[in-house]
């Protein structure tokens, strides 16, 4: 009787799973990031991004430490506590993000100078950005 109920238990632990698997299969992970930039300061932060996160992810790019990554400028606004720009890393999967810390310092360090730079850099940009969020998200190809 004891493993008939682990059977069934095991079971219902797996076909919530097997269901999922039924209709998508998985691709790489992203990491959105959702910026509201304080008023008129939307030419500043594009400056900041060209100049500074461009090479930067660009690199890590090169380095294969991420896939690619897109940046979306929002235009339209439901409030005005709406975000403005999306920054999104994809990554290969979930595997691709251990030891990101680490192996993104090597890239921040030739691109940025180092971490006193780069956190002179995250001051700067707090003062004319607000991340609104930032969410880890699985890419599905339907079937």
């Amino acid at each position: 009787m004891k493993k008939f109920y682990s059977l069934a238990i095991a079971l219902l632990l797996f076909v919530p799973v097997l269901v999922a698997q039924e209709h998508y299969t998985e691709g790489p992970v992203w990491r959105v990031q959702l910026i509201r930039v304080k008023p008129n300061q939307m030419d500043a932060y594009l400056t900041s991004l060209r100049q500074s996160t461009k090479p930067l992810i660009e690199e890590q790019k090169r380095q294969g430490v991420i896939m690619d990554y897109k940046i979306f400028l929002k235009e339209t606004k439901a409030t005005p506590e709406d975000w403005d720009i999306a920054v999104a890393i994809e990554y290969k999967n979930h595997a691709a993000m251990d030891g990101l810390a680490a192996k993104g310092e090597a890239a921040r360090d030739k691109i940025l100078g180092g971490k006193q730079a780069a956190q002179s850099l995250g001051e700067k940009r707090a003062e004319i950005r607000e991340i609104i969020s930032s969410d880890l998200m699985q890419e599905i190809f339907l079937k």
